[in-house]
C-alpha cells in the first residue's frame, strides 16, 4: 500500500467588545507562557529514535458504542483483528493492549497479546498510552498510539508514522490522513485536516475543513480525513497529561489539538486508505462487507 510523501508546494458595544479581546488575549498570553515552560521542560532527543512500541488503548465505556472492543467482526473481536493487524508493523519492537476493563484485558490474553492495566483516571488513549510506557519500565524512543477501533489498519501506515518522526527531529507527534469521501463530509465522527506544504499539521476539526464561502463541499478539493494512529516522541508523551486541556482541544474533543495548541509541531504522512474506523455499531456491517469484497477472514 503506497504512502504519498507529503507535498513540497507549499461605541458601547465596541468598548466592549475591545474588553473581550484584551481579555482574550491575556488568556493566550498566559496559554503560551504555560507552552513555553513545557517546552523548557521537554528536551528534543539529540540521537536517532530507533526503537518503538505500539500500545492499543481500549476502553469498555462508550457513549456512541459501549464494548466497542468486543464487537464481533466476522467472529473476532474488534481489539483482536486491530491486533493482528499491529503485529505485522516491522518498525515496532514490541506491541501492547492498554486497558482499565478486565472484559477486554481477559479476551486480549485469550489471544496472545500482551496487556497492561491501566487507570480507569485515564481521560482519553493518550493518557493510557503514557501510563502504559511508565509500567512497561522499558525504554523506548517512539510510541504509536492505534486505536483498537481500527481493524483494518494497514502495518505500512504504522511504519509511515514511525518513520516519519524519525526523519523529522523537530516534531514530537506524527500521525496520517488520507482522502476524504465525499459522503463523510458533514460526519462529526469523521475528523478532518488540513496540513502546510512541508507536511507538518496546522489544525484538525469535526467540520469540514476547509470552508468556503459557499458552504458547500467543493469536489475539485482534496480534503483529507484523519486516521486512528498517533506517534508520540516518548519523552513528549510522558509530559503530555501535564498540560493542561486547551479550548480547542474541549471544544472539538479532539485529543491532538492540545498538541498544537502548545506550540509543537506535528508530522503528517498522506496515505492511501479506504477503511476507516469503528465508530458507531452500524460501521461493524460497513467493516464486514469491505473484508469479505477483499476476502478478509
Amino acid at each position: 500500500m503506497p504512502i504519498c510523501a507529503p507535498s513540497s508546494d507549499s461605541s458601547a458595544s465596541s468598548a466592549s467588545g475591545s474588553r473581550a479581546w484584551i481579555v482574550h488575549g491575556l488568556a493566550l498570553g498566559a496559554a503560551a507562557a504555560a507552552a513555553a515552560a513545557a517546552a523548557y521542560l521537554y528536551r528534543r532527543p539529540s540521537g536517532f529514535r530507533s526503537r518503538a512500541v505500539g500500545i492499543i488503548p481500549a476502553r469498555f465505556a462508550s457513549s456512541r458504542f459501549e464494548g466497542k472492543p468486543l464487537a464481533h467482526i466476522l467472529g473476532k473481536p474488534m481489539i483482536q483483528r486491530t491486533w493482528e493487524r499491529v503485529m505485522l508493523a516491522s518498525s515496532l519492537d514490541h506491541v501492547v493492549v492498554a486497558t482499565d476493563d478486565e472484559r477486554i484485558a481477559d479476551c486480549c490474553r485469550g489471544f496472545g497479546a500482551d496487556v497492561i492495566m491501566t487507570s480507569e483516571s485515564c481521560r482519553n488513549g493518550s493518557e493510557r498510552c503514557c501510563e502504559a510506557l511508565q509500567k512497561l519500565g522499558k525504554r523506548y524512543d517512539i510510541v504509536v498510539n492505534i486505536q483498537g477501533d481500527e481493524p483494518l489498519i494497514e502495518p505500512e501506515i504504522i511504519d509511515g508514522v514511525v518513520m516519519a518522526l524519525q526523519r523529522a527531529p523537530d516534531a514530537v507527534f506524527s500521525t496520517a490522513v488520507t482522502s476524504l469521501k465525499p459522503e463523510d463530509a458533514s460526519d462529526t465522527n469523521r475528523v478532518k485536516c488540513v496540513v502546510d506544504n512541508q507536511g507538518y499539521a496546522i489544525y484538525f476539526s469535526r467540520g469540514l475543513i476547509p470552508s468556503n464561502k459557499s458552504g458547500k463541499v467543493n469536489p475539485n478539493y482534496p480534503y483529507l480525513l484523519h486516521l486512528g494512529i498517533s506517534g508520540f516522541d516518548s519523552k513528549f508523551l510522558m509530559l503530555y497529561p501535564e498540560l493542561p486541556p486547551t479550548p480547542l482541544q474541549l471544544e472539538e474533543d479532539l485529543e491532538q489539538l492540545k498538541v498544537l495548541e502548545n506550540g509543537y509541531r506535528m508530522k503528517v504522512i498522506k496515505v492511501d486508505h479506504d477503511a476507516h474506523g469503528v465508530d458507531a455499531p452500524e460501521d461493524v456491517e460497513k467493516i464486514e462487507e469491505l473484508m469479505r469484497a477483499r476476502n478478509i477472514q
